[in-house]
């Protein structure tokens, strides 16, 4: 599949569309989800163009890679959670329901 550079996630990279940003560095962007289905429900997103996990870990530098899973660490310690513990997901493909076609 093709990285689609006008899905949702890669409008809010631009800047195009606002997002309530929790953590941003040169590899990632965190901000809190519009529908949360959590009390705590932050979407953390890379800053290059992949369309889900298997793109992201066959295409990305290991400085992206790494970058982003210190984003993951960097948004639990700031938003307090790190002891009481937190779950991530990330959905792959339409049968795992990715709705968004940007890794996240």
């Amino acid at each position: 599949m093709a990285y689609d550079r006008e899905n949702i996630f890669a409008k809010v990279l631009r800047g195009e569309i606002p997002c309530d940003k929790v953590y941003e560095d040169e590899y990632a962007l965190a901000f809190r989800d519009i529908n949360p289905q959590a009390p705590v429900h932050v979407l953390i997103i890379p800053k290059g163009s992949y369309v889900n996990s298997d793109d992201f870990s066959a295409k990305a530098s290991d400085a992206e890679i790494v970058g982003y899973i210190r984003a993951v660490g960097h948004v639990g310690r700031k938003l307090g959670i790190v002891g009481s513990g937190f779950r991530t997901l990330a959905n792959n493909g339409l049968d795992a329901h990715q709705e968004v076609p940007h890794f996240h």
